[in-house]
């Protein structure tokens, strides 16, 4: 439809256009959450994708026949682009405002607005709304219950190679500040840190090269923080994650021009933040995740059994190197995520544990459940095998309720331990009978059918050489 057919000029369409694209492009950088997951990796900055957008969203206004009409269409072409809870934030609250000073008519100002979940935008608006994408973050940042009323942002500095800052631990220092952590910078020798610069330019990181030297990385943060004020006109707070006592220099430097400098630093799962200007401290506890968990147990039980040439280790001992090592109960990890449950059930669940109880000691063993895979395995006759699959046997018993598993759940485990099919190595071993009897024909297994499925178990001596 041509634009002489409608109520609005196209100068007022392209404005409104204009200012949408500012904001995919703000949200794109500082909010990605907002936008649909097939959005966000868009370049936005692109030329050609804002006129695709702006085109497309202009098309859509032209039908309009009024004010409101128009943000009906608008709101319409949001919602195919953000998330739901985008309404709520304040960047699109900003946007719902200043599109509502454009409306040529003064009459309709105050008229009622875009409604979602129960929630009205007031379109009455505010001088003080911005019209540029950087006036923009700076309105997105103000402070709530700023004395002043001051525009703010707050900037991270990383230390990366004394400081491993997790997404949780930035996600505290997010609620710790006053202001909304816009920029952040890591400073590291990159090319002595593996693919930790990967990782967090993937999370949102300037990333700054420093030679390898003593104290380089210190130095240059200080030269780099110093600078701050001027080419961040509008920081109000700054983290120094580092766990050297140098940042104190760059701390009374920074405060001398009214920034609030926090300094941060992490000892194994726990982030203490200094708020250095009223010496201040703040400690908080991060509950890793169990992926992270087992992955951890599985490091600790690999070199106990190393140096004790024993692939069993008593339950109660990787308990207390887990607390001493990480400084947090893995019980009250394992009760944080899932409550009720115990270690104990976390490990009998996971298929690289195998888990032994003694009851006349009254002690839980466990060990890892890792096979050579193809080429590695080394069976050379019926006994080698028949060993294997009573290990098998015993961790996927000990996972049930019941003394008998299927044989095709075996078989099934073996294969996917192996990548091949028992039968395939029967083949190579040259054991004339087939799967159900060769467990027949070896003195560790009792078989029993029960309906039309026959089922395993290890006899009394076989679970001793299990656990052994």
């Amino acid at each position: 439809m041509d634009c002489s057919r409608t109520k609005y000029d196209s100068a007022l369409l392209k404005k409104i256009g204009s200012y949408v694209c500012q904001t995919v492009i703000f949200i794109h950088e500082q909010q990605p959450d907002l936008l649909l997951e097939k959005y966000r990796n868009i370049p936005w900055h692109s030329s050609r994708n804002q006129e695709n957008l702006a085109g497309k969203l202009i098309k859509m206004l032209r039908i309009a026949v009024d004010w409101q009409a128009l943000l009906k269409q608008l709101r319409k072409f949001l919602q195919a682009l953000l998330t739901p809870n985008s309404f709520e934030s304040p960047i699109l609250v900003t946007l719902l405002a200043k599109i509502n000073r454009l409306n040529p008519n003064k009459d309709e100002l105050n008229s009622p607005k875009l409604v979602n979940n129960g929630s009205t935008y007031k379109s009455n608006y505010d001088d003080s709304i911005p019209d540029t994408l950087d006036d923009y973050k700076s309105f997105n940042c103000v402070k709530n219950n700023h004395p002043e009323g001051k525009y703010g942002m707050a900037i991270l500095l990383l230390d990366a190679e004394k400081l491993q800052l997790s997404v949780e631990a930035e996600k505290f220092l997010h609620q710790v500040s006053n202001y909304q952590l816009q920029v952040k910078i890591a400073f590291a020798n990159w090319q002595s840190m593996g693919k930790k610069d990967i990782e967090l330019h993937q999370r949102g990181y300037d990333l700054i090269h420093v030679p390898a030297s003593k104290d380089t990385a210190d130095d240059k943060i200080i030269a780099f923080g110093v600078s701050l004020p001027k080419y961040y006109s509008q920081v109000q707070e700054v983290f120094v994650c580092s766990g050297d006592h140098v940042m104190t220099r760059l701390c009374n430097q920074l405060q001398k021009n009214g920034i609030l400098v926090y300094h941060v630093s992490q000892k194994a799962n726990n982030i203490k933040v200094i708020n250095t200007q009223k010496n201040e401290v703040q400690m908080y506890s991060i509950v890793p995740s169990i992926e992270k968990v087992l992955h951890q147990v599985k490091e600790i039980i690999t070199i106990e059994a190393n140096r004790n040439i024993n692939q069993w280790i008593k339950l109660s001992r990787i308990s207390k190197i887990f607390a001493k090592k990480y400084l947090v109960d893995i019980n009250e990890v394992v009760s944080h995520h899932f409550p009720g449950k115990t270690a104990k059930d976390i490990f009998a669940e996971n298929s690289d544990l195998v888990l032994h109880y003694i009851p006349d000691k009254n002690e839980t063993y466990v060990a890892l459940f890792k096979m050579p895979h193809n080429s590695k395995i080394k069976m050379k006759n019926q006994s080698d095998l028949e060993q294997i699959l009573v290990k098998i046997v015993s961790a996927l018993v000990t996972k049930t309720t019941h003394k008998y598993i299927p044989i095709d759940t075996l078989s099934g485990k073996f294969h996917q331990k192996y990548g091949q099919p028992v039968s395939k190595v029967m083949e190579k071993l040259d054991l004339d009978a087939n799967f159900l009897g060769f467990l027949h024909s070896c003195d560790s297994f009792t078989l029993q059918k029960i309906g039309d499925r026959w089922q395993v178990s290890l006899k009394g001596d076989s679970r001793v050489k299990a656990s052994a």
